[in-house]
């Protein structure tokens, strides 16, 4: 039997890292990839804001807000790092950063699988692989945020913590969380990760086929560096181990 099967990339926290957003791309085209899911955090701690934004807004069909994106709405931090990478951005793309959606719901074989950046509950809810069962199971709960009215997700998928994982539950059954990781600052292993869903779009039928791929891709992280420290990106040497060794660079000095 033929199916129309689709492929669907799932991106997430690129945060300004141009370099490592276009190997993604390339490795996308190869696959056959038909849409892109992109769940926010694109400016920030890497070198190319201003470019990672330009290209998604072109490339993505849907971008998501995350908590750096709204970091970049605040005029008034106290934060220099911000705002520098406020400054390079520019107005403009700050007014786009504000319009984008909390999430978005995808129907793929018959699984209802809703995206967010962090959590139902806010782009500043941080849940962890070893966060409590009860903690996890809320992330498939209806919120204010994600809309009340639809039915509950099947899977569901999150950016946020720079770790990738697929987790499926057992209780209740028919469940799956996975983090898509980071394209541009990966803290669990220096590639850029994203996740690719694949199944038959806009269908009810859970009898036809559906898949999850954790893909990891090699990439020019000294070129990111070497830019990093020629435009004057503030903490470009905290950034430059989170790139080679994916330590965060709030751990990098205990």
């Amino acid at each position: 039997m033929a199916y129309d099967i689709q492929k669907i990339a799932v991106i997430s926290d690129i945060h300004g890292n141009l370099t490592a957003l276009e190997r993604v791309l390339e490795d996308c085209r190869a696959r056959g990839v038909s849409a892109i899911y992109n769940l926010g955090d694109l400016a920030g701690k890497g070198p190319d804001g201003p470019e990672v934004i330009d290209l998604c807004r072109q490339v993505c069909d849907v971008n998501i807000f995350g908590n750096w994106d709204d970091l970049m709405l605040r005029e008034e931090t106290q934060s220099q790092s911000v705002q520098w990478h406020r400054q390079r951005i520019g107005p403009g793309r700050i007014e786009w950063l504000r319009s984008l959606p909390f999430s978005a719901d995808i129907l793929l074989s018959g699984r209802r699988i809703r995206l967010f950046h962090a959590s139902a509950q806010g782009v500043w809810h941080r849940v962890y692989p070893e966060s409590s069962h009860e903690t996890k199971l809320a992330m498939f709960q209806n919120t204010a945020l994600t809309g009340l009215e639809q039915p509950e997700p099947d899977i569901v998928g999150y950016g946020d913590i720079h770790h990738a994982f697929i987790m499926p539950f057992f209780i209740p059954k028919n469940k799956t969380l996975f983090n898509a990781g980071s394209v541009g600052n990966p803290l669990d292993e220096p590639r850029a990760t994203y996740v690719i869903l694949s199944g038959v779009c806009n269908s009810e039928d859970r009898e036809q086929p559906f898949g999850m791929e954790l893909i990891r891709l090699p990439y020019d992280i000294d070129g990111v560096i070497a830019r990093a420290r020629a435009r004057g990106v503030p903490h470009a040497d905290e950034l430059a181990i989170e790139l080679r060794e994916s330590i965060y660079r709030g751990m990098q000095k205990k």
